[in-house]
C-alpha cells in the first residue's frame, strides 16, 4: 500500500520543515525534493504501457530513493522554478531545457496515480487569479468590495468619482531583482489627480476602500478552519507593511455561512488548503460584516499564532488520518 509523503519544495522552506518534522514524529515516510535539482542530484525513471493505468518507476535524490507507486500524498509547496536550473545557458537553450524539465519531470510528479495533492499545482494555477477569486466569492454569496480591473484612465477616473476613497493593489508580488532582493508594493490609497496615460501600459486593480474595523486571516486545511483577527497598532491600511511582530492576533469564530462558503470555494477549485483574507466592517458574528478580499491557494501560515495546530492539520491530511473534503 502507498505510504510515502512527497514534499515538493525548495531547500529553504521553514513551513515545509515543520510539516516534515510532524510527519517524521508520526513515523510517516517522507521524501523531499526540489524538481530544479534535476541532474546528478535528482534522477528518475518512469514507464507506462497499454494495460498499465499508472506510471511506474523510481525517483532518486541525494539522500532518498522511492518507487513512484509508493507515493500516497504530495505536499506541493514552493519549488524552485525549473528555469533557475538552466540559468547558465543561452536564452533559447535555457527556455527549451526548462520547458522539457517542466513537461517531463513535472508531468510525472503532477500525475502520480492515487496520490492526494495538497494542493495540486494545476489547481493552484487555476485559483491564483484575483479576478477568478472575487467572482467565485460573489457566486458563493460572500460580500466583496466594488472592484475595477482596467488599463483605461478615463474608466478609473469615473470609478474614483463614484466612491469616496479608492485603493490600488497589485495582482502579484514583485519578482526578485537581479541582485536577488525582493520588494513589495503595498495596498495604497490613490489620488485620481496623479492618473495619466501611463496607466494603459498594464492592467490595474482598484477597489472601493472598505471602512474596516479589522482584518481576519482564515486558514482552511481539509475540514479544519483556523481564524485569527489581525490588527495593527497604527491602524495601517495594509497590515503586511509593518513589523509583523507588532501585529495583534485574536482568535475568532467563523460564522457558519462563511465557513460553508469557504469549503465550497476550495472544492470548486479542487483545493484542499487555502488562506483567506477578509476585512471586517463591524461585528465578527455577522456574516454580512465579512468582506472577502482574496484567497491564496498556496499561502504562508507559519507566522500565525496557531501555526503548531495548523502543522498538525497538514500532517493529518497528508498521512490520511483526515478525509479530504
Amino acid at each position: 500500500m502507498a505510504s510515502i509523503v512527497l514534499v515538493v519544495t525548495a531547500l529553504e522552506d521553514v513551513t515545509a520543515d515543520w510539516v516534515i518534522t510532524a510527519l517524521n514524529e508520526r513515523g510517516v515516510p517522507v521524501v523531499r525534493l526540489d524538481p530544479a535539482d534535476i541532474g546528478p542530484a535528482l534522477t528518475f525513471e518512469a514507464r507506462i504501457e497499454a494495460g498499465a493505468p499508472a506510471w511506474g518507476g523510481w525517483l532518486r535524490t541525494a539522500t532518498r530513493e522511492m518507487e513512484l507507486g509508493e507515493v500516497a500524498a504530495v505536499y506541493y509547496r514552493r519549488p524552485t522554478p525549473y528555469v533557475a536550473r538552466y540559468g547558465h545557458l543561452p536564452a533559447q537553450q535555457r527556455d527549451f531545457a526548462a520547458a522539457e524539465a517542466r513537461h517531463g519531470l513535472g508531468g510525472i510528479l503532477n500525475n502520480l496515480h492515487g496520490a492526494r495533492y495538497v494542493n495540486h499545482p494545476a489547481a493552484v494555477t487555476h485559483a491564483d487569479f484575483k479576478p477568478a477569486q472575487l467572482q467565485r466569492f460573489v457566486e458563493l454569496g460572500l460580500q466583496i468590495p466594488p472592484t475595477l480591473v482596467t488599463n483605461d484612465v478615463e474608466t478609473v477616473r469615473k470609478f474614483t468619482a463614484e466612491h469616496s476613497c479608492v485603493i490600488y493593489k497589485t495582482f502579484r508580488g514583485l519578482p526578485r531583482s537581479e541582485d536577488g532582493h525582493t520588494g513589495a508594493i503595498w495596498t495604497q490609497r490613490v489620488d485620481p489627480e496623479t492618473f495619466d496615460d501611463s496607466l494603459s501600459v498594464m492592467p490595474h486593480l482598484f477597489q472601493a476602500e472598505i471602512p474596516k474595523t479589522g482584518d481576519v486571516r482564515v486558514t482552511v486545511v481539509g475540514r479544519r478552519v483556523f481564524a485569527s483577527r489581525i490588527e495593527t497598532p497604527d491602524g495601517a491600511l495594509d497590515w503586511r507593511r509593518g513589523d509583523w511582530d507588532d501585529l495583534i492576533h485574536t482568535p475568532v469564530s467563523v460564522p457558519a455561512p462563511i465557513e460553508t462558503a469557504l469549503h465550497n470555494y476550495l472544492a470548486s477549485f479542487g483545493l484542499v488548503f487555502g488562506c483567506f483574507d477578509f476585512a471586517l466592517i463591524g461585528s465578527e458574528n455577522e456574516p454580512d460584516h465579512w468582506i472577502g478580499i482574496e484567497c491564496n491557494p498556496n499561502g504562508q501560515w507559519g507566522w500565525l499564532p496557531d501555526a503548531p495546530t495548523i502543522t498538525e492539520a497538514f500532517a493529518d491530511i497528508l498521512s490520511r488520518k483526515e478525509t479530504a473534503p
